[in-house]
């Protein structure tokens, strides 16, 4: 049996002029399935095996191709949108046709030329397509451990509690909404660091490093932005979170640590209303 969306190893059954026929194993030439002519093999013959991936063209006859596509049935997989339509968008996943993402599909606004994680499913119609609800499809046995550094795909972002990622785009992860301080957005690819594990497994992560590490930064750029603001920066350790993280994308915690290290090392003073970089004598 022919699978969809998969690979199998078929014989030579025939040439024509547009490709060569491989044998489906029915018994019945009539279930022959085309490899286009400009896919076979160079010395290829009657009776050659081949692996061969299996999908649908654009008028939706069974074809088979040597091309290695992006995913195939059941995968998770990072695509890129390489179009959108009245029904839908296309994915580039390797293949001459795009992988249709149904609008049904689509969870939240997609933008073309951006990649976001999908899962590779067959639909009523067995034509392979796409759908961005993938938290079913992701498993919550990571192997990380608290303060590793891991890579993942934001998958759903929700105002209340926060970014949800897909740590290697196969784990549960979280960015909890108080280690937000930057706009994150479905297909976003980030790097975080395991603040915790869950008794369920699941992670929950931070885009910033320890804090005693990430003050050396959050120093740079305090510094800098005091220079862009014509030496003054108008923060303090009585502004509010709000707006030291929608300025400096920190938190208020994280400003006044930083902002001690400073004063410390006399680089700022504190002026009524903000900060300067201390004069030089």
């Amino acid at each position: 049996m022919i699978d969809i969306g998969n690979y199998h190893h078929l014989r030579i059954a025939n040439f024509t002029s547009f490709g060569a026929y491989l044998d489906a194993g029915t018994g019945s030439r009539h279930d022959n399935i085309l490899l286009p002519i400009k896919q076979i093999p160079e010395g290829a013959k009657v009776g050659d095996e081949l692996e061969v991936f299996i999908y649908r063209d654009s008028e939706e006859r069974l074809i088979a191709t040597t091309r290695k596509p992006l995913a195939k049935l059941g995968d998770l997989a990072y695509l890129k949108v390489s179009s959108k339509t009245k029904i839908g968008a296309f994915l580039d996943w390797g293949l001459e046709r795009g992988l249709f993402l149904p609008f049904r599909e689509q969870k939240y606004p997609i933008e073309a030329g951006k990649s976001y994680l999908v899962k590779v499913y067959l639909d009523k119609s067995q034509r392979l397509s796409a759908t961005t609800e993938i938290y079913e499809y992701l498993t919550s046995d990571a192997p990380y451990q608290k303060n590793d550094k891991v890579v993942g795909t934001v998958y759903s972002v929700n105002p209340q509690l926060g970014a949800f990622v897909a740590v290697d785009n196969k784990y549960m992860g979280l960015i909890p909404l108080n280690e937000c301080f930057s706009e994150l957005k479905e297909g976003d690819r980030v790097e975080a660091r395991v603040i915790r594990v869950r008794e369920d497994g699941k992670l929950d992560l931070s885009p910033r490093e320890l804090s005693y590490i990430q003050m050396e930064s959050d120093t740079v750029k305090i510094l800098q932005a005091i220079k862009d603001h014509d030496g003054f920066l108008a923060l303090n350790d009585k502004s509010s979170p709000l707006e030291i993280q929608s300025r400096l994308n920190m938190s208020k915690a994280a400003f006044k640590r930083a902002v001690g290290k400073l004063l410390k090392e006399n680089k700022v003073v504190q002026v009524e209303g903000g900060l300067q970089e201390t004069p030089i004598k």
